[in-house]
């Protein structure tokens, strides 16, 4: 009877350790898949934010560089109708061609609106309007500059081009600063993950 009793606490003894090692198994085979799920998880997300800062600065370069271009024709030609002494014909070319290249301006200002984050959005935003404005005070500068009605226009033109300089310049340091942000997350999130992965 003994012998009957110790065999079958023997034999429940190897059913417990065995049904115990599984569930040890399965429970460690479960942690190590959602380990690999926040893994990959995290690998994806690291990979959007790659992908994302590469399309927003090259939205940010495109449109700072089409406003360059813009900018850098239009204070010529203002730097031209300052520059002469005598009554100037309307070159309503040159007027057209500048036009054209704030337009592009404005276009690649659209893309960075579609890239945001907001705070940029609204920087871009008030940088195209006051290109648009600048355009066009210096059309209104050329057109007083066929009559000799110049009066202080060309200072406040001149006004103007450095308040948006000053506004060019800021918005950089604010892209910079958005940048900076999305690269943060791309190395935050990978130091989260090994911290996870050793738990």
């Amino acid at each position: 009877m003994t012998a009957i009793f110790v065999s079958v606490v023997g034999v429940l003894g190897t059913v417990m350790g065995a049904a115990l090692s599984a569930f040890v198994a399965a429970r460690t085979e479960q942690h190590r898949e959602r380990s690999q799920d926040r893994v990959q998880l995290n690998e994806l997300r690291v990979e959007h934010q790659r992908w994302r800062r590469e399309r927003r600065q090259t939205a940010y370069l495109s449109f700072l560089e089409a406003l360059g271009t813009a900018d850098r024709d239009n204070q010529a030609f203002f730097r031209e109708l300052r520059a002469r002494s005598s009554l100037v014909p309307l070159d309503e070319t040159r007027i057209a061609a500048i036009r054209l290249k704030f337009k592009d301006a404005e276009s690649a200002g659209l893309v960075v609106i579609l890239e945001g984050p907001e705070t940029v959005t609204e920087a871009a935003q008030d940088l195209v309007d006051q290109l648009s404005s600048l355009v066009q005070g210096v059309r209104e500068y050329a057109e007083a500059a066929t009559s000799d009605s110049l009066g202080d226009g060309g200072d406040t033109v001149h006004e103007a081009g450095m308040r948006f300089i000053a506004e060019r310049r800021a918005f950089l340091g604010l892209t910079m600063d958005v940048l900076d942000e999305v690269a943060k997350h791309v190395w935050i999130v990978p130091e989260a993950q090994l911290r996870d992965s050793v738990r």
